[in-house]
């Protein structure tokens, strides 16, 4: 739903148009009809709460509903799409939720469907509000952020404030409660820098996110081990001379 009402926002009726459809009403309806909406103005309020963030002559619901995190993240993925590419983004979501929809992707890119799994994953989202609104703590308003997740270090943000480096691990949580789980290289290394290690979760994504800080998680929440078996296969060439 926050997929198709960026897109009503942003592209108006040349988004429609890529669906097949000529009017507001019909193209909410079919969204009514495979199951993602309850009715076809639930859609159309979905537009009016990004509406705000275009400028597209409509003021939308902007002192009802803040989604400004969520068109932010669609934006750092998608954000250079036009009408077409960001209808097929739609068209993913939906003949992945519905092999017998008979949608076209063909012309979606690798980066595209690459940047789709990205979309899909609640960690990802976490991260981004984390980057975008992590001076709102206190703790870490005058520090300087350095992205190391893809280091696999067992974090995934260094920040400096002052001389001293804060290591940040991100998770996000859909709603306001919620299960986490740390691996065994986050846990040794919250147990190695302790209270300059901080946990921080994102919760409640789905609506308006709030950022929770767990300095020393190890020692400050309960974390029960449950040992989880992976097999991995890899491929090797022969011995060639390169």
């Amino acid at each position: 739903m926050n997929l198709i009402g960026y897109g009503l926002a942003k592209f108006d009726y040349a988004f429609i148009h890529e669906f097949g459809f000529t009017t507001k009403t019909a193209f909410g309806q079919y969204f009514v009809d495979l199951g993602l909406a309850n009715t076809w103005k639930a859609v159309s309020n979905r537009q009016d709460s990004f509406d705000p963030y275009f400028d597209n002559g409509r003021r939308g619901w902007y002192q009802r509903n803040q989604r400004e995190h969520i068109k932010l993240f669609i934006d750092s993925l998608f954000g250079n799409e036009d009408a077409h590419g960001f209808a097929n983004v739609v068209k993913m979501y939906i003949k992945d939720i519905d092999s017998n929809i008979d949608l076209s992707v063909a012309s979606a890119s690798p980066a595209t469907k690459s940047k789709f799994k990205q979309l899909q994953e609640t960690g990802k989202e976490a991260e981004f509000y984390f980057m975008s609104n992590y001076k709102s703590v206190e703790r870490f308003e005058n520090g300087i952020l350095e992205d190391a997740r893809l280091w696999g270090d067992g974090y995934d943000f260094q920040i400096q404030t002052g001389n001293t480096f804060l290591l940040a691990e991100v998770k996000g949580v859909r709603e306001k409660h919620g299960s986490i789980r740390m691996t065994q290289n986050e846990y040794n290394k919250a147990a190695e820098y302790k209270s300059d290690y901080i946990l921080v979760i994102v919760s409640n994504l789905v609506s308006t996110p709030k950022l929770s800080l767990f300095e020393n998680p190890t020692e400050l929440l309960q974390l029960t081990p449950r040992e989880q078996r992976v097999v991995q296969t890899n491929f090797y060439s022969e011995d060639l001379i390169w």
